[in-house]
């Protein structure tokens, strides 16, 4: 007589059926696109079932992941579930190079003081930021930096993003060897009650580590009348990827030269301030004044070559930050945009381009 199957027996013989009938090991848990026509600007990834965690899915995916990054410079994680500062935390975690996170930024407020998670720039809504590469004029920057959007804009409010590998071929050829060989002198006027103070940018009240922090980096400083500084520091404006060995175009040239601000803004911070007085400028790095046909020539370009696309809540982007810079459009309403950045690079460790 046949003897059953015991119930454990059962189970697993069950178990086994059903991985029988829904084999995952062919089966694609994400696919990837591209938004447009825009081909090598920027790679979408979405989930095929509910239910993944981005986190999980980005630490099993690192090298694919890598690869993809060098590639594009941009990735768009959209339609997995990610609903809070905390899971977007986890995935940044999990997309670092070495499973940390750069906390010691002064430029942004952070979302969550115990977190290494900040708001994004608290800029006039009705005014657009302009491109950058995070970090670019200071001597060090995170390699990685990260958005998530908590809340969509009721009107406008996208995040460009340009290619800087395309923009140093884009570029006049002039213009990229004056950059190359003079490089770049960016100048910060911290006065009371006009941008971050020095206080919050360098974390602390005490003069004397702002200047040990400034020799360290090799920030020139200087203090004038009671409690104004002034820093100014030399960078380069094109440099070679450290990775892909790629030229690019990687500075904060739009969001420090005054002639970038909109008519009326210009004509009201040169009404207050002489022209070494304002809280930001960009020059040659020899000091000498970046000519506006220059810094037109160079908006045409950006303008050019950037794309948009629309938020959606739950989007996470993703960005190389030497190979792509970013900017922000001018929005109506509630927008919510947090960021996280991981993998410094220090400029010392760069290679001459």
């Amino acid at each position: 007589m046949k003897q059953r199957p015991s119930l454990r027996e059962s189970i697993r013989n069950n178990i086994q059926e059903k991985r029988k009938i829904i084999d995952l090991t062919h089966f694609d848990l994400t696919k990837s696109y591209h938004l447009d026509d825009q081909q090598d600007i920027l790679l979408v990834i979405e989930p095929n079932i509910d239910g993944i965690n981005l986190g999980n899915w980005v630490t099993n995916n690192k090298e694919y992941i890598q690869t993809q990054l060098a590639k594009y410079g941009a990735i768009l994680f959209r339609n997995f579930p990610v609903e809070s500062a905390a899971k977007f935390e986890e995935f940044a975690y999990a997309a670092s190079t070495n499973g940390e996170l750069f906390d010691e930024y002064g430029d942004l407020p952070r979302d969550d003081p115990g977190a290494k998670v900040y708001h994004s720039t608290p800029y006039p809504a009705d005014k657009s930021i302009l491109f950058h590469n995070e970090s670019s004029h200071m001597h060090r920057w995170p390699m990685k930096i990260m958005f998530y959007c908590v809340q969509v804009a009721e009107k406008g409010g996208s995040t460009p993003i340009l290619d800087c590998r395309q923009a140093y071929q884009a570029l006049d050829s002039n213009i990229i060897k004056q950059m190359t060989e003079k490089k770049l002198m960016y100048v910060r006027n911290f006065i009371d009650g006009l941008d971050v103070s020095w206080q919050q940018f360098f974390g602390t009240t005490q003069k004397e580590r702002v200047e040990e922090y400034c020799r360290m980096a090799q920030i020139d400083f200087e203090w004038k009348g009671k409690n104004q500084l002034t820093t100014r520091t030399r960078c380069p404006a094109v440099v070679r990827h450290p990775y892909t060995g790629e030229a690019l175009f990687f500075n904060q040239i739009q969001l420090h030269h005054i002639s970038c601000l909109d008519q009326a803004a210009r004509a009201s911070m040169l009404a207050m301030f002489c022209q070494h007085d304002l809280p930001r400028n960009v020059y040659y790095g020899d000091g000498t004044p970046i000519e506006d046909s220059v810094i037109s020539e160079i908006s045409a370009t950006y303008d050019q070559l950037a794309m948009r696309f629309q938020w959606q809540p739950g989007d996470v982007i993703l960005l190389d930050n030497m190979i792509k810079a970013h900017a922000r459009d001018p929005f109506e309403g509630r927008r919510k945009i947090l960021v996280a950045m991981a993998d410094l690079m220090y400029q010392k460790n760069l290679s001459p381009c």
